[in-house]
């Protein structure tokens, strides 16, 4: 029995880890867009009525010269940077400048922010923003007139999402794939490669990624899964390309 058993397992890891997961679809974020708030300057989450998760801070600005320097002053957690729809870089509180490589002249410009999680400890505790706020500075010269726009990522309704044939967007978005499974165990699911976002199978929430965590991984209970068919979808902030996810037997770590 011990022997079968063995078999069985290797046949599924042999199955599971062979198989590639094409995301073949996409469905625009300004499907759950919030409501927007204008504002001449950022404000942070909590006055966006956003306890955690995303926002977008978008805005209209002119460069005086070519290849500017952006520097925020307050970053909670993190941010991907965009210039007309293209992926810049990202920014942390650790890392609050970037060069973006851009042109002279009008451009739009949008941050797309997420909060890991509120300040439990250290001298911050008691300024508890989250998102971007104080300052914000284009080769030294302040940039103003904000749209805010919460981004209700985690507590979307996957399952209504419209999805189309992908196409060459290079913004944040949902994207969608379908795999098979002949009999539901226990899996992982291999996130290498992509930046940073959440991850959805047969519209039950699975988990969320993010480059530098060590585990580059979701694990997948059985329960979640279905004979044959399944659905994946993912959310990206920083969609930087990477179309394809694999399933594994084992966790993977970097």
């Amino acid at each position: 029995m011990k022997s079968f058993s063995l078999i069985l397992s290797l046949l599924f890891m042999t199955s599971v880890s062979a198989q590639e997961i094409q995301m073949s679809e996409m469905a625009s974020l300004e499907q759950i867009y919030g409501e927007a708030q204008e504002a001449q300057e950022l404000l942070p989450m909590n006055e966006l009525g956003i306890e955690f998760g995303y926002a977008l801070y978008e805005t209209t600005v002119t460069a005086e010269e070519e290849n500017p320097v952006l520097t925020l002053e307050s970053v909670r957690d993190y941010a991907s940077v965009y210039v007309d729809g293209k992926l810049q870089g990202w920014v942390t509180e650790e890392k609050k400048s970037i060069t973006l490589k851009i042109p002279a002249g009008k451009h739009t410009l949008q941050l797309y922010a997420e909060n890991i999680g509120r300040i439990t400890y250290g001298p911050e505790i008691l300024d508890n923003s989250k998102g971007l706020f104080g300052s914000i500075t284009l080769s030294g010269m302040e940039i103003e007139n904000w749209k805010m726009i919460p981004l209700p990522v985690r507590e979307c309704a996957v399952g209504e999402l419209t999805f189309t044939p992908q196409a060459n967007g290079g913004i944040p978005c949902f994207y969608k794939g379908l795999f098979t499974v002949e009999t539901p165990a226990e899996t992982y699911l291999d996130v290498s490669g992509w930046g940073m976002g959440e991850v959805w199978v047969n519209g039950h929430y699975a988990g969320s990624y993010w480059e530098q965590n060590t585990q580059q991984s979701i694990q997948l209970p059985a329960d979640i899964l279905q004979k044959e068919t399944n659905s994946l979808i993912v959310f990206e902030l920083k969609s930087n390309g990477k179309r394809t996810m694999r399933l594994s037997a084992k966790a993977i770590f970097n």
